[in-house]
Order: structure tokens, then sequence, then C-alpha cells
């Protein structure tokens, strides 16, 4: 008899192929990733380069494919978004974040698979209003995020939950909010890197780095302050849910805690063994009135369904992330 097959779309990318390494790895399941490549000299295809998954399909065959194997889908690890919040086509970020997640939510609320979805920390918008992940139906609505890519994972929360109320879901269903991920095999990903890994090649020449200056009297230069959560600690949460199937929402990812930019940018040279040294600029006029100054992820709500992973301490992300991958020949996990 066939294996049970789980799909990552976006699986060659930051967090989907940390997923695929770590379903892979317990070998229990028949790992397909669905995805774009891009440009070979963008190393997308390192990012599984050590996985034995057993089948990779386009986005294009998408839902031909999942017909012709539909016995077998287990579930569908939906991470496969454009996922820039500076992206100018709203209408493309519309078709590929709300729209197609809209689609796979249909076919496995009527094939009876799993549903494990990103959505994002975006959703909140300034955060003004806190970081809980609540999934009734009112709170989701009076959210306000300041970007399209925001606004797509918003409205597709909504959908998730009223789809949900009305009798319309997938046997399982989960939404993970993102806060600011950090850790190996997103160096494909430009500017929206983390931080990490993009003052690394500075870090390791000893070079100074360069934090935005703040334009808030509340916050001291680099003092701005993220939930940073390293990719480990996301793919646990993935891992526990596919290991719960009774457990359906909308629910928070990250760390739990708040750090500044400078914290970071002193684990990261730290961690290679060097002083630190960090220099100011002007948050940019483009960015400025948007700029989110504080992001901390409640995680009270998954740990009451019975979730007991510990989050990685940023020191400790941070010094794995650096001596076992960035400073390594092959920093591909």
């Amino acid at each position: 008899m066939a294996r049970r097959m789980i799909v990552v779309t976006g699986g060659a990318g930051f967090i989907g192929s940390n997923i695929v390494a770590r379903l892979c790895g317990e070998d229990r399941y028949d790992v397909v990733v669905c995805d774009r490549m891009e440009e070979a000299a963008l190393g997308k295809w390192k990012n599984l380069a050590k996985h034995g998954i057993a089948d990779f399909w386009s986005p294009e065959e998408l839902f031909e494919k999942l017909e012709r194997h539909a016995e077998r889908v287990e579930a569908i690890v939906h991470m496969g978004a454009i996922s820039s919040t500076t992206e100018a086509d709203a209408d493309l970020i519309m078709r590929t974040n709300f729209s197609l997640s809209r689609d796979l939510w249909d076919w496995c609320a009527l094939r009876g698979a799993r549903l494990i979805y990103a959505s994002s920390a975006a959703t909140y918008g300034d955060g003004e209003d806190g970081f809980e992940d609540r999934d009734d139906i009112e709170w989701l609505s009076a959210l306000r995020p300041l970007n399209a890519y925001g606004y797509s994972k918003y409205l597709f929360d909504q959908y998730a939950v009223k789809q949900a109320d009305r009798g319309h879901a997938p046997g399982q269903w989960a939404g993970l909010k993102f806060f600011n991920v950090y850790g190996p095999n997103e160096y494909h990903k430009g500017g929206m890197k983390s931080v990490v890994a993009q003052i690394w090649p500075k870090v390791q020449a000893g070079e100074p780095v360069t934090l935005f200056r703040s334009h808030n009297p509340n916050y001291a230069d680099g003092g701005q302050m993220r939930d940073f959560v390293f990719v480990e600690d996301v793919v646990d949460i993935i891992a526990w849910l596919l290991e719960t199937p009774d457990v359906s929402g909308v629910f928070n990812a990250g760390s739990g805690q708040a750090r500044s930019f400078l914290d970071l940018a002193n684990a990261t040279f730290a961690a290679a063994g060097k002083a630190p040294q960090v220099e100011y600029v002007d948050t940019p006029l483009s960015i400025r009135d948007k700029y989110q100054y504080f992001t901390e992820a409640r995680m009270e709500r998954v740990r009451a369904t019975g979730y007991s992973g510990q989050s990685t301490p940023l020191e400790e992300g941070v010094r794995r992330y650096v001596q076992d991958f960035l400073m390594k020949p092959d920093a591909y996990r």
C-alpha cells in the first residue's frame, strides 16, 4: 500500500524547506514539494538538495496532481506565498496569497485532507491593539494591516474562520502567524532575509553593521523591538500540529519575547567571536510612517491546546545559526 503524502507548497523556500527537512528526516510520509525554483543562481534548489523528497510539482500542475493522488494526501502544509511586504503588485499578492489559499482550503474540505497554512504577524498592523491570536471573526475583522501582504493574510484568516464556523473546513486546519523568523536556507530572499543574514557578511569581515535610527522618543537607536524566532521553533509547532489532528485554529508562531535589533546584532557578533560595531542610519521615509517599533507574540493560546515546546533563546538561536550554518562552507540545512 502506498504511503500517505504530505504536500508542502513553497517547500523550496525558507520556512518550507526547513519543514521538508524535518518531515524527510522522520520518514513517515512521502514528502512532495510544490514550488518554483526561479534562477539557479539564487540557490533555492540547494534548500532541498540534502533531502529525499518523493516528488516535485510546479504550481501550475498543483490541483491536477492533487486530484491524481487525492487518496494519499494526508495534509497540505501551505507555505507558498509572496512574502515581500514591499511588493507593489497588489493583484499578484491577492492571487497568490488569498485566491490560491482559498482554493486549497476548499479542496481539503471536500477531500477530507488537513491544511496548515502560513498567516503572518503583519495582520496585526501597527500592533496598537496587541498581538493576541484570537480567531473569532469580530477580533480578526478589527485588525488593520499596514500593507497589501498583511491584508492578503488577514483576509484569508477571516475566510478560514467563517468557513469553519459554517461547517465547511478541512479535517484539521491551522493558520500560523509567523513573527520575525531567522535561520538557515533563507539566502535566496534578498532584501527580505532576516537581519542576521543581512548583517552577516560585515560581521564576518569584522566591519561595522548598520541599523535604523529610532524616530520614536520611546525607543533608543537600535532599541526597536521584534519577536525574533528561530526557524526550528516554528517547525516544531508545525510538526506538533501534524501529530495532533484534533487541534485547529489561528495561532501565533513566535518566541513570546520581544528583543531589540541591537540585541540581535550583538548576538551575531558574539557568535562570530568578534567585538560589536554598530552604526545607525535614518529609517527611509518610504517606510517610516508604517514602521513597527514593537512586536511580541502571545503564545499562551497554542500552549493551552497542549503544545509544550520551548522557544530557543535569542542568543542560542543566533549562535546555532551562525556557527552551524553561516560559518560553514555549506550553509544549507
